[in-house]
């Protein structure tokens, strides 16, 4: 399911205020305050971009997007950790906004602007906070000040909270701030705080607050920065669910992203982290996250944290590969099996795969002259079906002959719209004008690759499908002429050169080595073990031992 780009169930409180003559007013100056009054709303766009480098931005820009109003706000210096942390905490508590003061103490027109458009009537100015956004508003008809030290007592006698302390590690805060829940809530304070000298707190307290409706219907993604913290705050505040991506960016990346926006089907997403504006395609890529489907291993990008390891053929013989050498059921445990030995020795994720011959180079024309003969997709049908039911990846592999490579692939579109199926091309078996398979040896210009990257890439976007493999096969320099042009900028696919030429093992090394020292950036590699060819055939040791860098796909034939 995409992403609903409409919007519904806007919470709508209002605030109501009557007249009273100055009489009433005297009569109840001593009586309760009214409470507190919160709006929020879902953002307008069903996604939403928060990638302010400086938090006193990002938390402007955070509470803009969810908060419609908030007669209380609170507000921590941006450096003070120990504000920080639990001002967090008491915004959370609250349902009100988190905003943060410049570090140096400047005037911060944004940050008055914010408190201005709430319309906010009191600030709680927690640690080192003066609570004050500019000078024109201090003693000039601005928000009532209630400052409090960083110290979860005061806080809590100021604001009415109940809550237990619990200290945060530094490299835990954005998590922290994250698992806040209003109805188990604890003051969150840095390694090592210590508690304010005797005095430093207040006798001020802030009104009772209405928290306003939960925007369940929202889900923000947050990067774990310094400049996100006060927005994750923000975001629980509202009753948003958030959750964290660290250092990556790729809301696909993650299988923990896929599964939330999946489960949540959210109507509006938030972007929080500086590092989502260099993330080209976001919307698209968290609409293919929010299907859910995920790759054998998780998530829904193949490379880096996945190496899969692969049996080569075709169904039903021997002759091209150990792949056809056993039945179905038995290809799948053999495929498991030589993927297992690879686990202890590489960090990454083993996944077993097949790379099927699809279409197979002939000695003879056939009834379309072009040298190539096409299994019919519903023959394969079953072994992909298995294999993908099985946890294994699969390849189809094209040997075209005097036909193109997209028209050949197109032949199997139903089976690449499968989310586990890529595509490889072997240049080797591409024939030109005239020529013959085993008396030349095949190449094909870049531009057609390239057409077959866009023809890949997009059937990829168009069906919201996982990132899929495109393995170019090289052994010689002069099958690929213009390598260096090949298009890696389509984020729907992870592009690999595969070195998979047979023979002694330091024929093999300088192929290898000569194949990467004229490779453009972004290309991944996959190596290949011959059996009977190899002399000798590398062990997995000696794979992963030998084979530098480490290749993320080992395919045996």
């Amino acid at each position: 399911m995409r992403l609903r780009a409409t919007l519904a169930g806007l919470a709508t409180a209002s605030l109501v205020v009557g007249c009273t003559s100055d009489a009433a007013d005297s009569d109840e100056a001593d009586a309760p305050r009214d409470a507190a009054q919160v709006v929020t709303s879902p953002p307008d766009a069903a996604f939403t971009l928060v990638a302010d480098a400086e938090a006193v931005a990002s938390a402007v820009a955070t509470s803009r997007a969810l908060f419609d109003s908030a007669d209380v706000t609170v507000v921590a210096r941006d450096g003070d950790t120990a504000g920080t942390l639990l001002a967090a905490s008491a915004a959370v508590g609250l349902g009100v906004p988190l905003l943060l003061e410049p570090a140096g103490g400047a005037v911060a027109a944004e940050v008055a602007a914010e408190l201005d458009r709430l319309g906010t009537v009191t600030v709680l100015a927690v640690g080192d906070a003066a609570g004050t956004a500019s000078d024109e508003s201090a003693g000039a008809g601005g928000p009532e000040v209630v400052q409090v030290p960083a110290d979860p007592d005061a806080v809590a006698a100021a604001t009415g909270l109940e809550w237990t302390a619990e200290s945060v590690a530094a490299d835990g805060e954005a998590a922290a701030v994250a698992a806040l829940d209003p109805d188990e809530l604890v003051a969150l304070q840095g390694d090592g705080a210590t508690a304010p000298a005797s005095g430093d707190g207040t006798d001020a307290e802030l009104p009772a607050v209405d928290r306003a409706d939960e925007l369940s219907g929202t889900v923000v993604l947050a990067g774990d920065g310094p400049e996100s913290l006060a927005g994750i705050a923000t975001a629980r505040a509202a009753g948003a669910r958030v959750v964290l991506t660290g250092e990556q960016t790729d809301p696909r990346a993650s299988a923990d992203v896929v599964e939330s926006l999946s489960e949540e089907q959210p109507e509006s997403v938030v972007a929080l982290g500086a590092g989502f504006a260099a993330e080209d395609g976001l919307e698209w890529k968290l609409e293919t996250a929010a299907t859910g489907t995920q790759l054998p291993g998780g998530g829904q990008l193949l490379f880096p944290g996945r190496m899969l390891v692969a049996l080569y053929g075709h169904p039903g013989t021997g002759a091209l590969g150990v792949l056809g050498e056993q039945p179905l059921d038995a290809a799948i445990e053999r495929a498991r099996a030589h993927a297992a030995p690879y686990e202890p020795l590489v960090e990454a994720t083993v996944v077993p795969a097949f790379e099927i011959i699809a279409t197979v180079a002939s000695s003879s024309a056939g009834a379309d002259g072009d040298y190539s003969a096409e299994a019919d997709p519903e023959f394969l049908r079953p072994w992909v079906e298995a294999a993908g039911e099985a946890g294994l990846y699969v390849v189809l592999d094209l040997q075209p002959g005097r036909t193109d490579f997209v028209t050949q692939a197109e032949l199997y579109r139903s089976l690449l719209e499968l989310p586990h199926v890529g595509l490889a091309l072997d240049p080797e078996w591409r024939l030109g004008p005239g020529e013959v398979h085993l008396t030349q040896i095949g190449s094909v210009e870049i531009d057609e690759v390239n057409r077959v990257i866009t023809w890949l890439a997009d059937l990829t976007r168009e069906n919201a499908l996982p990132q899929k493999l495109l393995v170019l096969h090289q052994f010689r320099l002069d099958m690929l002429p213009g390598r260096e042009r090949v298009d890696t900028s389509r984020d729907e696919l992870a592009v690999m050169i595969h070195a998979d030429g047979q023979g002694g093992q330091g024929d093999k090394q300088a192929t290898w080595r000569a194949l990467q020292e004229t490779a453009p950036p972004g290309l991944y590699w996959g190596w290949k073990n011959f059996y009977d060819e190899d002399l000798p055939m590398l062990t997995p040791e000696q794979t992963i031992g030998q084979v530098s860098p480490v290749p993320e796909l080992v395919t045996y034939q």
